[in-house]
């Protein structure tokens, strides 16, 4: 249940909606990395939409799930703020892949 005052997104057709996930800023070495020189093109699956509709009105299933980490294009996406947290809303198709355990 949400908290009040506060909303949740429901993406639409082949949307997925997206947390960009902050990479560690320490090397294996111990060296640390200056947040501007790190490339932020991992995210974590929030919401996903039901699909988009083929031409014959059946729903094409989206290739990601809730929970998933994603990688991402460096650019792209619509951003959506929700209270004090920052979000990306990308097409299915846009999703470069994800990641396995």
């Amino acid at each position: 249940m949400a908290a009040a005052g506060l909303r949740r997104l429901v993406p639409l057709a082949d949307r997925v909606l997206v947390r960009r996930v902050v990479p560690e800023l320490k090397t294996a070495g111990g060296v640390l990395l200056p947040e501007s020189g790190v490339k932020k093109n991992e995210g974590e699956v929030v919401a996903v939409g039901p699909g988009a509709l083929d031409r014959d009105g059946k729903r094409r299933a989206v290739a990601v799930a809730v929970g998933d980490t994603v990688l991402l294009p460096e650019y792209g996406g619509h951003t959506v703020k929700m209270g004090d947290q920052e979000f990306q809303l990308f097409r299915d198709e846009d999703i470069l892949g994800k990641f396995e355990n």
